[in-house]
């Protein structure tokens, strides 16, 4: 059997952040086999390890490298939990997330800063909405969540400009890939086994009959990557991102919710001009569109990102304008889904489409907040790609989805078909809740 690439922390590297090498394999049987080497995989994949320690976890990636796509290209924020319904999945764990999030930062000396967010209202019809804001965010528990003014607008941003604002003092940043690698090598110091250079293409049950009839009868479900390699478990849990409805079709269950990839490109102010922006400066939420608006976010490097915008990717893993899948491409465009969604915002779309392509229709959005801000201030940023999960009436689907199927190899498998942000400020919340259900389902 070909081996593949085995990762593990350089002999006293220690800490977030530490180097990695590759090894042979040196075995092919899990209990449980977690793919999707993002934030949500690693740290459901800790928490099982830790649970049963007893048992053989395995991580399946198919990149060289970990959290390399959404979990490597997000904006770094620890939201705080005001924008979701209250009882919501995402409500719940992403304000249990934040409080773990900063646990375990300080806990394995991850560096983060607290520099809090400014939702801010520029025009008088926003201000209802900022006060609904509010009270979701009181019923969702969210700590030291408080109105403001004008002047006090100013005495925390001074360069910002607003009627009103909610102040979020809790929110903050960090860098998730750094706390992704942490999670990685939590899991392998607890016996567990990252295998990277994995793309899984198959999963099937291994026949009593073949040679590997002794592993067949025990771990019954084999587990093929694009290379002919094979492992063996008894149980998979899928946190696949982008290809999470891929993923769920190759192991027999149902295809829906479909995955429609959304590119936000990122501008970045010059260095020279990141005094202007301290925190987290965001726009009150239109209801009526599905995205975010532009908004300035501070780096834990110094940098401060501002946008992104939203625009249809025609490659999943896309972060240029011009990449391009047949593949992906056709799978979104013939979605029927994607086309009910557009055509309900179509003019949000276009504007979206017209700002992607001009530089200073994006910088007159943040003028709307900064208005000492400059076409000559900014420079075109990082790009990142949001798997949005979209059902056939044209809804985004707006929580967590998990769920699993039927049958030999659907009863053996938990896929989280749906983790958008603020699933890395969720990921260890997150984790819990897979952990309990893997628990629940498998019987572990």
């Amino acid at each position: 059997m070909a081996a593949a690439a085995l990762l593990r922390p350089r002999a006293g590297s220690g800490g977030p952040g530490a180097l990695w090498r590759t090894q042979r394999r040196q075995r092919s049987t899990f209990d449980v086999a977690v793919v999707g080497a993002g934030i949500v995989g690693l740290a459901s994949a800790r928490e099982l390890v830790l649970r049963h320690p007893e048992l053989a976890f395995a991580v399946l990636e198919k990149e060289q490298e970990l959290a390399h796509h959404q979990s490597g290209h997000n904006s770094g924020v620890i939201h705080s939990g005001i924008y979701y319904t209250p009882g919501s999945l995402k409500a719940k764990l992403c304000v249990q997330g934040a409080a773990l999030c900063y646990e375990y930062c300080d806990q394995k000396g991850i560096p983060y800063k607290q520099c809090g967010k400014l939702i801010v209202a520029v025009e008088q019809d926003e201000i209802p909405r900022l006060k609904a804001l509010y009270e979701r965010g009181l019923q969702n528990n969210v700590r030291g969540l408080k109105l403001i003014g004008s002047k006090e607008i100013q005495a925390k941003e001074p360069f910002c400009r607003g009627l009103m604002a909610l102040d979020s003092p809790y929110t903050g940043i960090v860098n998730y890939k750094q706390v992704a690698e942490s999670y990685a090598e939590d899991f392998q110091e607890a016996g567990g086994t990252i295998l990277t250079d994995f793309e899984v293409t198959g999963m099937v049950m291994a026949k009593e009959s073949s040679s590997e009839s002794a592993d067949g009868l025990k771990y019954p479900v084999i587990v093929r990557n694009s290379k002919g390699e094979e492992i063996y478990c008894r149980h998979i849990v899928t946190c696949a991102g982008l290809y999470s409805d891929r993923l769920s079709e190759i192991s027999g269950c149902s295809p829906e919710p479909r995955i429609v990839p959304f590119r936000g490109d990122y501008l970045v102010l010059k260095p020279e001009k990141c005094y202007m922006v301290k925190g987290n400066i965001y726009p009150v939420p239109n209801p009526r569109f599905p995205f975010l608006g532009f908004h300035f976010t501070p780096r834990m490097d110094g940098s401060v990102w501002l946008g992104p915008n939203a625009v249809l990717a025609f490659k999943r893993e896309g972060y240029k304008l011009f990449d391009f899948s047949t593949t992906d491409f056709f799978d979104a465009v013939l979605y029927s889904g994607l086309w009910k969604l557009v055509l309900r915002n179509l003019s949000y779309g276009l504007s979206e489409m017209y700002r992607a392509c001009f530089l200073s229709a994006q910088v007159k959005e943040l003028q709307k907040f900064i208005p000492e801000v400059t076409v000559n201030d900014v420079l075109r940023g990082p790009s990142g790609v949001r798997a949005q999960a979209l059902d056939s009436d044209g809804n985004l689907v707006d929580d967590f989805v998990f769920d699993g199927g039927t049958g030999d190899i659907g009863s053996r498998i938990l896929h989280v078909r749906n983790a958008p942000s603020p699933a890395a400020t969720s990921s260890l919340a997150i984790a819990k809740m897979i952990a309990d259900e893997v628990k629940r389902r498998f019987e572990l």
